[in-house]
């Protein structure tokens, strides 16, 4: 009896399931993504990795709630490569963009080298997968009418600085909404600028329209408009990359004392009367918007199925803009900045909240890095990866406080900028060269950074059979790139 009543419920099932106004019970809604970079923000720049002097209280509410990375890496030390890496999951050895160069369209911000229409970024994958893709922020990956233009390489809503040139300045003259040129400043302040005489005053070089509230408020709206679908939401915010013009509201939070003299331009960008407070000001309104983002969703009811990754582009400044990342103790004892492969200039803060996921105040040291994440969200998002070889691995085992998968490809980053530098990380061993497109070729070097996270001690010259194999796997495994040529090793 039991089992004919078991065949019967069974066909019930299949019967009125398949029977208008008897629907099967609705699959699970995929998370939202929502992806925060921020630019040129140091590794220890907020309160979570150490910071005692900047008030960053949403960025260090994420790490409560969510997992802390202490050995996550940037895919590249500058902007447009760390963002090709990050947008096609394939690192510097293999990646199209592997420096900042401009696209050379004749126009006062030209844009960067665009990527092409064969690179397969995450947001068409997540537009593969039935996500809304949005971002808003910095782009840097190719000007509008190029084949790198934000909403050719599938996303469906851009607004923001297309070329980053133009993103030196808070108050530009436009910002690009999809592929228009919106007008914000009829007076606008120019990045650059030097007054070495008289006093300096922040409201003279402030105008009408602070372009990251600008962008926040379109951030907002694509949160309202597309809250009953599944969205991917990119959002390389401008601050703390100098200029420095932050509100004056955070200005006025910071001692007065911590400043003796004014900056006056002569290092680059813009004068600016107090620097430090200036500077902490800048990520303390970068905190600000990540708190306003969480506070939308939350508001929405969409938190709880949201993952947030909040995360760096590279290192922090190099003292330039009137900035002094000493004061600060910005690389938390790193060597090396914005530039540079040594860790100081690759290792990044990350923080990932995935409510039901990630166990809220953990730690991993997994090492990971940018070209991770590309799996990693194609995981989440439920969709195949593309048939092209990528060069990371995906974390969501990591998340869910399990191991790291087994590497493929070693975690490469072949820096076309500053002299041309590639370093090579394989567990604890870090190989490093500098000098590959100038005349002054330096030797390998190798850390182990399981002990030496500083990188003081060279230990190249005690085993050269290391250096030997990962300068071997590199050779084996790159690419050449014709627009960011390296004689040295092209063939």
């Amino acid at each position: 009896m039991q089992i004919k009543m078991f065949i019967y419920a069974a066909a019930a099932l299949v019967f009125f399931g398949s029977v208008p106004g008897f629907a099967k019970a609705e699959e699970p809604r995929k998370p939202n993504i929502v992806f925060i970079l921020a630019d040129d923000l140091g590794y220890a720049e907020t309160g979570c990795y150490g910071q005692e002097k900047i008030k960053t209280p949403h960025i260090d509410q994420l790490a409560t709630e969510g997992m802390k990375f202490t050995q996550h890496y940037t895919g590249a030390p500058v902007c447009a490569p760390a963002r090709c890496v990050l947008m096609t999951g394939k690192h510097l050895g293999h990646a199209e963009i592997r420096g900042n160069r401009d696209s050379g369209n004749g126009q006062k911000f030209p844009g960067q080298w665009p990527i092409t229409d064969e690179a397969i970024t995450i947001a068409e994958m997540m537009k593969k997968a039935g996500y809304t893709t949005g971002a808003f922020g910095k782009w840097g990956l190719g000007p509008t009418e190029s084949t790198g233009a934000p909403n050719k390489q599938g996303f469906d809503r851009y607004y923001g600085y297309i070329c980053q040139r133009n993103a030196h300045s808070y108050y530009p003259p436009y910002l690009d909404s999809d592929d228009q040129e919106i007008t914000i400043n009829d007076n606008p302040i120019p990045g650059h600028m030097k007054k070495m005489e008289g006093e300096i005053k922040a409201d003279d070089y402030r105008d009408e329209n602070y372009a990251p509230d600008l962008i926040l408020d379109e951030v907002l709206k694509f949160i309202d408009a597309s809250k009953d679908k599944p969205f991917f939401l990119y959002l390389p915010f401008v601050e703390p990359h100098v200029a420095m013009q932050p509100p004056q509201e955070w200005l006025d939070q910071y001692p007065k004392e911590w400043d003796t003299e004014p900056y006056r331009g002569n290092r680059g960008y813009l004068p600016h009367p107090r620097p430090n407070a200036g500077y902490a000001a800048m990520i303390s309104d970068l905190d600000e918007h990540v708190g306003t983002v969480m506070a939308r969703l939350k508001k929405l009811g969409l938190d709880k199925n949201t993952i947030v990754i909040f995360t760096s582009d590279n290192g922090a400044t190099h003292n330039v803009g009137g900035v002094t990342t000493e004061f600060f103790d910005s690389m938390g004892g790193l060597r090396g900045k914005k530039g540079s492969c040594y860790e100081g200039g690759l290792r990044m803060p990350c923080i990932v909240r995935w409510p039901g996921q990630t166990e809220a105040g953990s730690t991993t040291d997994a090492p990971s890095y940018f070209p991770d994440w590309f799996p990693t969200l194609c995981q989440v998002a439920g969709v195949k990866l593309p048939k092209e070889q990528l060069d990371g691995v995906s974390l969501v085992n990591v998340l869910k406080g399990g191991n790291l998968p087994k590497r493929h490809e070693l975690m490469t980053w072949e820096f076309n900028g500053y002299g041309g530098i590639i370093a090579i990380r394989d567990g604890k061993w870090k190989a490093l060269r500098r000098g590959l497109k100038s005349k002054k070729l330096q030797d390998w070097e190798l850390y182990n950074i399981e002990t030496d996270r500083e990188e003081q001690h060279d230990i190249a010259s005690q085993h050269p059979e290391i250096v030997q194999r990962l300068e071997k796997a590199w050779l084996a495994s790159r690419t050449v790139e014709p627009d960011f040529p390296v004689p040295l090793v092209d063939k």
